[in-house]
């Protein structure tokens, strides 16, 4: 699709800065009625430039991903208390990997309390929060520098990452398909995920229920290749069977309750 109206040429240049739009705020923004904000809006998604959300849209995710820093935004508070799960899961006095990532960062916030920790990772945004905590050892990788999202990647992040042997990794992914497919955009930090998911004895995914609705081209592994997957929600049906037919943990956080994939490790 070729968009040809100056308007929406700025509605999307906003949700590429914002993540997200709303009709309201389009429409006072814009000086326009709510029905013309939303023409524009079904326009650019039926060009599968923008998804549609409720009162709004959001940037399609197939081949071109949200600003890091608007990334931050989406889905906050889901991915704090995916954080908080993630690092209640993790034993003082280990080793870990930890990838580059807006929800990785909120579980390395949740672990500054812990201790005996030895942290190697790609993300300074990651070195930056856990190198005030005296008992936390912080190991980054070297490589070329992404200034978009403060991730170190390429072929001396993936040597780099090579050369160690941890107890558990934490993973992010840019989307989740139903055939449990992990995706992300960039191949280069793809190739350090890999590696750092063949390099760690127990790896745990965190990502949002938004996951489950995005898509991206480069594929990080299986489903089934992890050890535990931490989320906020209950996925699709067809991503909770692949967890329990491959032995992945399934942990809902800040709900409380048991998963099912749980339960039948526990029987």
């Amino acid at each position: 699709m070729q968009i040809v109206s100056p308007r929406q040429q700025q509605i999307m240049a906003l949700a590429r800065q914002t993540g997200n739009v709303t009709v309201d705020d389009l429409a006072v923004r814009f000086d326009v009625t709510p029905q013309t904000i939303r023409k524009d809006l079904n326009e650019l998604c039926d060009g599968k430039l923008l998804a549609r959300t409720h009162g709004g849209a959001m940037l399609s995710s197939g081949v071109e991903n949200v600003a890091y820093e608007a990334r931050r935004n989406l889905a906050a508070s889901e991915k704090g208390v995916i954080g908080r799960h993630a690092a209640s899961l993790i034993p003082n006095n280990c080793s870990l990997f930890m990838n580059i990532g807006t929800t990785t960062e909120e579980v390395a916030r949740a672990l500054v309390g812990h201790e005996g920790l030895l942290v190697i990772t790609n993300n300074i945004h990651v070195a930056t929060i856990l190198m005030p905590s005296p008992r936390i050892d912080v190991i980054l990788a070297g490589g070329m520098l992404r200034k978009a999202d403060g991730g170190i990647v390429g072929e001396a992040a993936v040597d780099f990452i090579s050369q160690f042997k941890v107890d558990h990794a934490v993973i992010g992914a840019s989307a989740l398909d139903e055939d449990g497919a992990m995706l992300d955009f960039d191949y280069r930090e793809v190739r350090v995920a890999k590696a750092i998911m063949q390099n760690a004895r127990n790896v745990m995914l965190v990502a949002d229920g938004m996951k489950f609705t995005r898509t991206a081209p480069v594929r990080i592994g299986h489903l089934s290749d992890v050890d535990t997957f931490v989320t906020d929600r209950t996925p699709p049906e067809p991503i909770v069977e692949l967890c329990r037919d491959s032995g992945v943990h399934l942990e809902i956080a800040g709900d409380g309750t048991q998963t099912d994939t749980d339960m039948d490790a526990a029987e």
